[in-house]
C-alpha cells in the first residue's frame, strides 16, 4: 500500500492542485476526467507498442533512451492536438489543466503496470517513479500544451507549425529523463524543483490574460455591439468596408456579413459575462438558444464562403477564440 501510494498519489494530488488554483474554473471537471481517460489510454498503445518492438530484438536501454521518448510523447499530444484544433482551450491555465491531466492518466496506467511487474521493488524505485516520472509526464505534455496553445493564438493559425516547437521540448525533457545522465533521484529532485516554478509562472501569466480579456474586452465588444445596432452604424468605418465589399460580393452576402459581424459579437458578450460570472462564483443556466446561435453562425459562414471570410479579416469579425466562445456558452 505505501508503494502504491508513492507511486499514484503524488501526480493525482498536484493536478488537484492545478485544478484548485484555477480561480476562473473554465475548464469542467468531466473535461479533466476525460483527458485523464485519453492519457491512461495513450499509455496501454504505448505498453502494446514498446511490447512488439522489444519482441523485435531492440534492447531495453535503446527503447528507453531513443524510441519511448517519441512515442510516449506523440500519445500523450494526440489528444491535446484534437483540442487545440476544435479550440476546446481557452488560455494557458486551461492547456496546462488538461495537458498535465492527459499525463497523469498515462503516468497512472504505467506505474500500475510498473507494480504488477516488479512488486518487491524497494520504495526508491517508487520515489523515482511517482515523483520523478509520473511528473514528468504531466510536466512534460502541460508543457507541449502550453507552448501549442501560445503559437495556436498567433496568425497564421498553422497546426504543424504550432506544435512542432513544443513537441520538440516535450521529447527533449523526457529524453533528458530517460537517458540517465544524473542519478535518478537526482534527476527527480530537479524536476520536482524547477517544474512548479514553471506552472507557477504559466498560472500567472494567464489569469492576467484572462483578466485583460475579460475587462478590456468586455468594454470593447459590449460598445462595438451598440454601435452595430445603432442608426450611426452607416457612418462608421465598418459600414463604409462593407460598402467597399458589395463590388466584389453580392448583396445578398454583405448582408449575411453585417450579420456575423452582430452575432459574434453578441456571443463574445455572453461569453465574457459567463467567466466573469463563474470566476464570481455564480451559476448560469445554459442559455436554450446557444444551439440556435451555433447552427446561424453555420449557416452564414456557409453562405459568405472562404474568400467572403477571409475578405472580412480586417474588421476582425472571426478570431481564433469564436469557436471557444460557443464551447463556453453551451457548456
Amino acid at each position: 500500500m505505501i508503494d502504491l501510494a508513492i507511486a499514484l498519489l503524488p501526480v493525482l494530488l498536484f493536478l488537484l492542485a492545478l485544478v484548485a488554483m484555477d480561480s476562473f474554473k473554465l475548464v469542467r471537471p468531466s473535461a479533466v476526467l476525460v483527458a485523464v481517460v485519453a492519457g491512461a489510454v495513450a499509455a496501454l498503445v504505448c505498453l502494446l507498442l514498446h511490447a512488439q518492438i522489444t519482441d523485435a530484438g531492440l534492447s531495453a536501454a535503446t527503447l528507453r533512451r531513443y524510441v519511448a521518448p517519441v512515442t510516449e510523447e506523440t500519445a500523450k499530444a494526440a489528444f491535446v492536438v484534437l483540442l487545440i484544433a476544435r479550440r476546446r482551450i481557452g488560455f494557458l491555465v486551461d492547456a496546462a489543466i488538461l495537458g498535465f491531466a492527459v499525463g497523469t492518466g498515462f503516468a497512472l496506467v504505467e506505474n500500475v503496470e510498473y507494480l504488477q511487474r516488479m512488486p518487491n521493488a524497494g520504495v526508491a524505485l517508487w520515489i523515482v517513479r511517482g515523483l520523478g516520472t509520473a511528473m514528468l509526464h504531466g510536466g512534460a505534455t502541460a508543457m507541449f500544451a502550453t507552448i501549442a496553445k501560445t503559437l495556436s493564438d498567433l496568425p497564421p493559425d498553422r497546426l504543424v507549425r504550432d506544435i512542432a516547437p513544443g513537441f520538440a521540448a516535450a521529447v527533449a525533457v523526457h529524453a533528458f529523463f530517460n537517458y540517465g545522465l544524473l542519478p535518478p533521484l537526482v534527476t527527480t529532485l530537479l524536476l520536482l524543483t524547477v517544474l512548479p516554478v514553471l506552472v507557477v509562472y504559466v498560472f500567472q501569466r494567464s489569469e492576467r490574460a484572462t483578466r485583460e480579456w475579460i475587462g478590456g474586452g468586455l468594454d470593447l465588444d459590449v460598445e462595438l455591439l451598440q454601435l452595430v445596432m445603432s442608426e450611426q452604424f452607416a457612418g462608421t468605418h465598418f459600414a463604409a468596408y462593407l460598402q467597399q465589399l458589395r463590388r466584389r460580393f453580392a448583396g445578398a452576402v454583405v448582408v449575411d456579413m453585417f450579420c456575423l459581424l452582430r452575432l459574434e459579437l453578441e456571443l463574445s458578450v455572453q461569453a465574457r459575462a459567463r467567466v466573469m460570472a463563474r470566476a464570481a462564483g455564480l451559476k448560469m443556466v445554459r442559455d436554450a438558444d446557444t444551439a440556435a446561435y451555433a447552427a446561424e453562425l453555420r449557416s452564414l459562414r456557409e453562405s459568405i464562403g472562404a474568400t467572403g471570410l477571409l475578405a472580412l479579416k480586417p474588421l476582425q469579425v472571426t478570431t481564433v477564440r469564436d469557436d471557444w466562445h460557443r464551447h463556453v456558452l453551451e457548456s
